[in-house]
């Protein structure tokens, strides 16, 4: 067969070989005859199409004697039957596509009018088959700009080939994700914006493909998300109403509140290390400066900042829920242990460090609306927290856990807190009370050991004397006027008890 002469295949002669599936992509091979291996090449690569479902139309196997080329290669192209084309481009098809040379010549005429034609111009695509000595691609000159599928490397052959069976079958590995709706904000005057989203896309995708850049992108959101809150402060509002505006701002929160808690799932799940536990912990002295009114602010009540001290309390339980639920014991116990600085003016510690419970704050503006409502509920708190627990990986029992926990901690610090942590959302405890789940499982000593990290005691005998320490009548935490079954919500007596 001259060198000339563009093979092509006669679908007309296709009833020969197997009925195709209907749903099977036909698609149309275009090269050239450049020698032997290049030929066995071309077939190679039409055979895996064929056995991938591919209809492919190849000259070596239904050109026949007597038929017009040209009138048939013109057909491949320009037919509603054929849905995809390749080129397979090595330097001989390069050099007579720009030559008009020979049957490569004559598709190239049509094809080229083709591809600037085709608005869609996801009918045609160039398949490398070679480079040239410096390792540019061969490709016609009226493809330059194109993207093309890179078949010229043995190595990536594989992933190049499942690349282009995407492109036939129109599946492509990155789809647009279906359009969102409008973010509410933007239609709603009483919402307000962090600005914080942007920044929390890149610290997710940050962590989950392990980038080095993880921690600082972890840092910045968290600093933003900082300097940002006091958009939320509230003002001017009558006191007699204080506790509605209260509410409605903490809901109009809860967005960044669980924007928030998802950084933490992430840590969690993909870097729980100490470091990123440090960077919750900084997070929390930041927004904690928001407690207080502004100094340059002269006239507030106890209220003002009710708001922020609800979200600290709130994300301070889920985070620490969070931590503990993924038996992540060594980053909860990092916001157990390590002091914190807050810069409160009416502090009563000269130096600034406080420990984790100064974040329990008593919310007296629910206090107020349980009065003035007549609600007569116990913690009003403890409520709002618990109606507001919608994590995906968590129910209101971890975040229970978590607060009991944090009880326990507290207690172990001793004389050495200067807050009190009251475990408020153990009012949903129940009777008689259920061991929580990271006592039930430290009836192994190995989970004992692993877990005692975020209770701050070396061994079973220390806790058991923490324990009876807070059972009686006079230490005992209480809901109340009853008491915490300190020992039942434990499991003190079976602990450590299987090897």
């Amino acid at each position: 067969m001259p060198t000339t002469r563009h093979p092509a295949l006669n679908v007309q002669n296709h009833s020969v070989m197997t009925e195709p599936i209907p749903n099977n992509p036909k698609l149309f091979i275009s090269y050239s005859w450049s020698n032997p291996d290049h030929q066995q090449w071309v077939m190679d690569l039409a055979t895996r199409l064929v056995e991938s479902g591919v209809d492919a139309v190849l000259d070596k196997w239904d050109l026949k004697e007597g038929h017009d080329t040209i009138s048939f290669m013109e057909r491949m192209v320009t037919s509603d039957e054929i849905k995809k084309v390749i080129m397979i481009c090595d330097e001989t098809y390069a050099r007579k596509a720009d030559g008009r040379d020979g049957g490569v010549g004559t598709e190239t005429q049509i094809i080229s009018r083709k591809v600037y034609e085709n608005e869609s111009q996801d009918k045609f695509v160039a398949v490398l088959s070679s480079r040239d000595s410096e390792g540019k691609p061969y490709l016609p000159t009226y493809y330059q700009s194109r993207i093309f599928i890179d078949l010229s490397n043995d190595d990536r052959y594989d992933d190049e080939f499942e690349k282009l069976l995407r492109w036939i079958f129109d599946k492509p590995l990155h789809k647009r994700p279906e359009l969102g709706r409008r973010p509410s904000f933007l239609d709603d005057n009483d919402k307000v914006s962090l600005g914080t989203t942007a920044l929390h896309h890149r610290c997710m995708e940050a962590m989950r493909q392990g980038k080095p850049h993880a921690a600082g992108a972890v840092d910045e959101y968290f600093q933003t998300f900082a300097e940002n809150l006091s958009r939320f402060r509230l003002s001017g509002t009558s006191v007699a109403q204080f506790d509605e505006e209260v509410l409605k701002s903490i809901e109009l929160m809860r967005p960044y509140r669980d924007e928030a808690l998802s950084i933490v799932r992430g840590i969690c799940q993909y870097m729980p290390t100490v470091e990123m536990a440090e960077k919750v912990h900084r997070f929390l002295e930041r927004i904690d400066r928001h407690t207080e009114p502004p100094e340059n602010v002269n006239s507030y009540t106890d209220w003002d900042c009710d708001n922020i001290k609800f979200f600290i309390t709130e994300f301070f339980l889920n985070t620490q829920a969070h931590f503990i639920k993924s038996e992540n014991f060594q980053l909860a116990a990092t916001l157990f242990d390590r002091p914190y600085y807050l810069q409160r003016r009416f502090s009563s510690t000269p130096d600034g460090m406080h420990t984790f419970a100064s974040f329990c704050f008593q919310i007296a503006s629910l206090d107020a609306r349980n009065n003035r409502l007549g609600l007569r509920r116990y913690s009003p708190e403890a409520d709002l927290i618990k109606e507001r627990c919608s994590s995906p990986t968590l129910d209101f029992r971890d975040v229970m856990q978590a607060d009991f926990v944090a009880c326990l901690r507290h207690a172990v610090l001793g004389n050495l807190a200067g807050h009190l942590w009251w475990p408020n959302t153990l009012v949903y405890v129940g009777h008689p009370a259920r061991p929580f789940e990271i006592f039930s499982r430290s009836v192994q000593r190995s989970y004992f050991d692993k877990m005692k990290v975020v209770l701050g005691v070396e061994s079973i005998s220390q806790f058991s004397e923490l324990v009876d320490q807070l059972t009686g009548d006079r230490n005992a935490p209480r809901i109340g006027r009853m008491p915490l079954d300190v020992a039942g919500l434990t499991n003190r007596d079976k602990m450590c008890s299987i090897a």
